[in-house]
């Protein structure tokens, strides 16, 4: 069976189509492609479940063409936007399209009620692939590291902090990681892109004794080693969240201007695996997007600002 599953966006979202793309290919003994954006190709290189990856760099109706040309038994659209609908539009393969609920999030961002299910994600995932009678094995999110990623020099315990996130309101800011880092009773390393290298580097600054900073220096199967050697995680709405969960790994959320309510937090299939999530209640602006922002819309950031640190 030749099966190819279209996920375009970040990093987040691709390590949650992970279980799906293990089920597809052990169930279904699927010749397995990928189709995602090319800043993401290589995120899911070293996964064993899947025969190629390719991009959509050529353009929409190019890429259409190559879908035609393939002649997959089935594509699987986990994006669901006008740009996967226009590649796989009467290209003569069964498709099975993932149902967004992009209404009931906005009416949660715009109203604050709640029509969403207490469903993750990746089980809404598995719901729609029921027709074709793929089943959620309960195995979690997976990531496989490169076996050449070198060892980044770290104490032999530590906890970790996440600083860095797609959008700066799911960021954890400078004056609550400072709070984290007094409380742990380990050393802790920071992580996180280049967009907040100089956060990294002033918090370190501060704190030279107490913490290694690695923030805009890894890439992220070196992240990905950092993160597995943990003994504590804090991180944000992150797809180092999602990484962390990939790893199997229990983290510390603080929830900024999105909320778990969406579906997409950490998740471990039926593993069992714990994780704390934190979030400042009675917030009447929260959520105030599904996404995120550069700034707070209100101007006080209170989301996050009014975290509650303990002792880690």
């Amino acid at each position: 069976m030749k099966v190819l599953i279209i996920r375009f966006s970040s990093i987040g979202d691709l390590l949650l189509c992970t279980p799906v793309i293990r089920c597809v290919k052990q169930q279904k003994q699927a010749q397995l492609t990928l189709l995602t954006s090319h800043k993401f190709k290589g995120l899911l290189a070293s996964n064993p479940y899947l025969d190629e990856i390719v991009t959509d760099q050529a353009g929409i109706m190019a890429t259409r063409q190559w879908i035609i040309d393939q002649h997959f038994d089935l594509i699987i659209d986990l994006h669901k936007n006008r740009k996967s609908w226009l590649m796989t539009l009467a290209v003569g393969s069964r498709v099975m399209r993932f149902q967004k609920l992009n209404i009931a999030k906005w009416w949660l961002v715009q109203t604050k009620q709640n029509l969403l299910p207490k469903e993750h994600l990746v089980d809404r995932y598995f719901d729609s692939l029921s027709q074709v009678s793929v089943i959620n094995d309960g195995l979690g999110l997976d990531y496989f590291t490169d076996t050449n990623t070198r060892l980044p020099v770290l104490p032999h315990e530590y906890n970790v902090i996440v600083l860095g996130a797609a959008h700066k309101t799911k960021r954890i800011p400078k004056q609550v990681a400072k709070k984290w880092i007094l409380t742990s009773q380990l050393p802790v390393v920071i992580i996180g892109g280049q967009d907040v290298a100089d956060e990294g580097a002033a918090i370190h600054n501060e704190f030279i004794e107490k913490t290694v900073n690695f923030a805009g220096r890894l890439t992220l199967d070196e992240s990905a080693v950092v993160l597995s050697h943990a003994r504590h995680i804090v991180t944000g709405d992150t797809g180092m969240m999602h990484l962390a969960a990939a790893l199997k790994k229990e983290v510390i959320v603080l929830w900024g201007n999105t909320t778990p309510v969406f579906g997409m937090y950490p998740y471990y299939g039926n593993l069992g695996i714990k994780w704390d999530s934190k979030e400042v209640q009675r917030l009447s602006c929260r959520p105030c997007s599904k996404l995120g922002y550069d700034a707070c819309p209100k101007g006080h950031f209170h989301c996050m600002l009014l975290q509650k640190e303990e002792v880690w």
